[in-house]
């Protein structure tokens, strides 16, 4: 679907999850849906993360924005900084900058959530960085971008 103009106002195309590539270079899966690169956002980017049971994303922090997580269905340890936090369906979580965070499907069901980062980071390659090994390093980076 193209973008188009209304009015004065660029509406632009909604985007299926499915119609993402998934990557997993941190672990799981996660597919980034509507960023500066899908949809010239200013302010933050959203997507979706999928994991199997025992999966994980490995740790991390962002040091210029904060992360917002939605958990839809299955159940989710978040843990930020040393503290391990559970989630389950329709339970959120705020992970402030700065703070190392992992997260694992804790459960025996496939999980899934939400999540959207703001403000972006002046430039993508500053807005991630990782504390641990990232299980599958030959995958790309997680672009964001305008490019």
């Amino acid at each position: 679907m193209a973008r188009r103009v209304v009015g004065s106002r660029t509406i632009m195309p909604k985007i299926h999850v499915d119609s993402v590539e998934p990557n997993r270079r941190r672990g799981g899966e996660l597919r980034v849906l509507l960023s500066p690169k899908t949809a010239a956002s200013t302010s933050g980017f959203m997507g979706v993360v999928r994991l199997a049971p025992g999966e994980s994303i490995s740790e991390h922090y962002h040091p210029y924005s904060e992360e917002f997580l939605y958990v839809v269905s299955g159940h989710l340890q978040m843990r930020l900084d040393d503290e391990k936090i559970d989630l389950g369906p329709g339970e959120s979580l705020m992970v402030p900058i700065d703070a190392r965070h992992r997260l694992e499907n804790s459960g025996t069901e496939p999980a899934e959530g939400v999540f959207f980062l703001s403000p972006l980071a002046p430039r993508p390659e500053l807005g991630h960085v990782d504390t641990e090994e990232q299980p599958n390093q030959q995958e790309p980076q997680l672009s964001v971008s305008h490019e």
